[in-house]
């Protein structure tokens, strides 16, 4: 199979992945599979990000969320480490946001938007979670688009 992943224009600062890469602007996420931007997304964010999107700019990030749920197959990777945050280990990335609060929101982002909030511990984890989500939702809908083409 031919994979090769879409990263978002406006992404700054793009994984390196191993396999073939194109930019182009992404309906919803940061990254998605080439030929399955209507399947799967991807949206990163660092940990000092996640704390202010959800926290400070909630209103703009509810309508990526918005567009997050609408896909068959979305989540979020957070290249930090929810220990760490719980702990109050998280350095200087919160900038004021309480621990409690920020894993409300993670919450909050799963129960309302049915979109999940991984935490990834670092950038490199981060990066192969998305490679490995991208491939194996592109698996299921290449199945799922086989078997209806079979049916049809």
């Amino acid at each position: 199979m031919d994979f090769r992943i879409v990263i978002d224009t406006r992404e700054q600062e793009p994984y390196g992945f191993t396999c073939g890469v194109v930019r182009r602007a992404l309906p919803a996420g940061d990254y998605s599979a080439d030929g399955y931007d209507d399947v799967v997304a991807v949206e990163r964010k660092s940990l000092s990000d996640f704390a202010r999107t959800t926290i400070h700019d909630f209103a703009r990030f509810a309508a990526e969320l918005d567009q997050l749920a609408h896909l068959p197959h979305a989540c979020i990777v957070v290249e930090g480490d929810l220990d760490h945050v719980l702990r109050g280990q998280a350095g200087d990335a919160l900038r004021g946001v309480s621990p409690e609060s920020l894993l409300g929101a993670a919450v909050h982002i799963q129960v309302r938007f049915g979109v999940p909030v991984i935490w990834c511990g670092s950038r490199q984890a981060a990066c192969a979670f998305t490679d490995a989500f991208l491939r194996m939702a592109v698996r299921e809908a290449a199945a799922r688009r086989n078997a209806e083409a079979r049916h049809a």
